[in-house]
């Protein structure tokens, strides 16, 4: 069985990216710019804050300095808090599964999100106790796809587990989430929350379901098994 487990946090845990759209459009909108839902979807589900008002604006042509990106996250974070604070819901099965891997070894959380956004949704869920670790926007310099979020996820468990830290399972629901647990050279689990079965195939995920209860521990056992854990 795998040793620990590295869950990433929106579309995975909590179901938020909605919420993500609407603070993302209350910053942008007084600057002229505009996001539809599927240009949010299809496009900047993948990226952390900075990186996604990086991208959204270079598709427009424009181009965001450093300062006024941060800028734009600060003013960000309290209106997803805002929205969030009483109808932030977790995915069906969320709770028991992060529970269920604590019990079978150390839990971290690997996301783009602010480290306050994922305390609250944490606290929501009622499973603070259950995370040792947690990977935040603020720690990291590059978003998903690239790897530097697990790796640190990897450092992070080292403390408890030593070399196994390596051999942690990784759940996304995201395509560059996917590509950055696979660069990090680490197994990884795709819920189909947010992309299709079709596009996390793709990426080299190892095990796809549907929903986070098919997550048994029969069926880590079983993809553990097949690539030599």
């Amino acid at each position: 069985m795998f040793p620990a487990t590295i869950f990433d946090y929106n579309g995975v845990l909590v179901d938020d990216e909605v919420v993500h759209l609407e603070a993302f459009r209350d910053v942008l909108g007084p600057l002229g710019i505009t996001v539809s839902e599927q240009d949010y979807w299809e496009r900047y589900l993948g990226f952390d804050d900075a990186g996604a008002f990086r991208a959204i604006f270079a598709d427009r042509g424009r181009t965001a300095t450093d300062e006024q990106v941060r800028s734009l996250i600060e003013a960000k974070r309290p209106r997803y808090l805002e929205r969030a604070r009483g109808t932030l819901r977790g995915f069906a099965g969320a709770s028991a599964l992060v529970r269920r891997r604590a019990e079978a070894g150390p839990v971290a959380i690997v996301s783009g999100a602010l480290r306050d956004e994922i305390a609250l949704g944490l606290s929501v869920l009622g499973v603070t106790a259950n995370v040792m670790a947690i990977v935040s926007a603020e720690d990291t310099k590059h978003s998903k796809p690239h790897p530097e979020g697990y790796l640190l996820g990897i450092d992070a468990l080292t403390g408890s587990l030593g070399p196994r830290a390596a051999q942690a399972v990784v759940i996304e629901d995201s395509v560059a989430g996917v590509e950055a647990a696979k660069s990090a050279k680490l197994a990884c689990v795709a819920v189909t929350h947010s992309y299709p079965r079709e596009e996390l195939q793709k990426v080299g995920a190892d095990l796809i379901v549907d929903d986070l209860d098919a997550i048994t521990d029969s069926a880590l056992a079983a993809l553990a098994a097949r690539i030599g854990i």
